[in-house]
């Protein structure tokens, strides 16, 4: 049953934030926002909102192991699964705003991230505060880069949307809320059962099994994109991902709700994991062929997520 509660509370989640992502856009077309401060903000922090409820579920609840080990699991994913398996059926083009701009912001949320556990083992309200902080900067940067280069305008932002009627915003936020709370109860109950179960950590659990779900969404559409020969996947859109689970996830949770750490191996293992992850996207732009992620760099990094859970897992 433990099982089955993580797949409802999973497809809960995919639900909800789908509804989310839906009702907030067509709110923001009624509210006369541009389409380019609706992809860089709106969609990001709306697409983020189903790792948001469960970390913050997870941290009201005692279990904040599982709010951190959700992001982290999900960022690992994010690189070694969804850009592991879409650059082995189609190569992906890397741009240079990857390594000039959104790689280094990245890393810098990734380094921040490992200071403040460091640094008392948890993550405090004020660190929480730096954190959303630095995404507020970050954004207000993505879009006055935005305004000079209009090709990086977000591509998620669905124009059929500009002429929803409120009664159906309404809605569609009402079943969102309640799709992404009731997911995220059934989700963060099920795993601390299972992981209970098996005599596993819920780090354990979270780090590898809710990762991999909160991500199956975004796989299967780069996969569907990269089989149809269509742009399969932005690096830009990743990274940005990446960025939103650490700066807006973790720090709005962390101001609600501290997030202390209870697992030493969040601090010895899972974050060098992350962090290595994301490093190591830099030599492989490069090497050997440049600004390209090749069908063999997309395995060595699908082979490198194989050991991570591996190594999670059974070790």
């Amino acid at each position: 049953m433990d099982i089955v509660y993580i797949l409802i509370g999973l497809t809960l989640l995919v639900v909800g934030g789908e509804f989310l992502v839906r009702s907030s856009v067509a709110l923001s077309f009624k509210m006369n926002i541009s389409r380019m401060v609706i992809g860089l903000t709106v969609v990001s922090f709306a697409t983020s909102a189903p790792e948001l409820l469960v970390s913050l579920q997870a941290a009201l609840d005692g279990f904040s192991d599982i709010s951190l080990g959700n992001i982290m699991g999900s960022n690992i994913a994010n690189i070694g699964l969804v850009l592991g398996v879409t650059a082995m059926i189609s190569p992906i083009a890397v741009d240079r705003d990857f390594y000039k701009f959104n790689w280094p912001v990245m890393m810098a949320f990734s380094f921040a991230l490992f200071f403040f556990l460091l640094n008392g083992e948890d993550i405090d309200r004020l660190e929480g505060g730096a954190l959303v902080l630095g995404l507020i900067l970050y954004l207000l940067f993505l879009i006055m880069r935005s305004r000079k280069v209009k090709e990086e305008v977000v591509e998620e932002v669905d124009d059929s949307l500009k002429g929803t009627s409120w009664f159906k915003i309404i809605i569609w936020l009402i079943i969102g809320g309640a799709a992404l709370y009731g997911g995220s109860e059934l989700l963060v109950n099920g795993s601390v059962s299972l992981a209970r179960d098996l005599g596993v950590s819920e780090r354990v659990i979270s780090v590898t099994m809710i990762a991999i779900g909160t991500s199956i969404p975004e796989l299967a559409a780069s996969v569907i994109a990269a089989l149809k020969k269509e742009k399969a996947l932005s690096f830009g859109n990743l990274i940005g991902s990446n960025i939103f689970n650490i700066a807006s996830v973790l720090g709005i949770t962390s101001l609600i709700q501290p997030i202390v750490m209870q697992s030493q191996e969040v601090l010895s293992k899972d974050i060098y994991w992350m962090i290595a992850f994301s490093f190591i996207l830099v030599p492989l732009a490069f090497i050997p062929k440049k600004f390209l992620f090749s069908r063999i760099k997309g395995a060595v990094i699908l082979a490198g997520y194989a050991v991570f859970l591996y190594i999670t897992i059974f070790r």
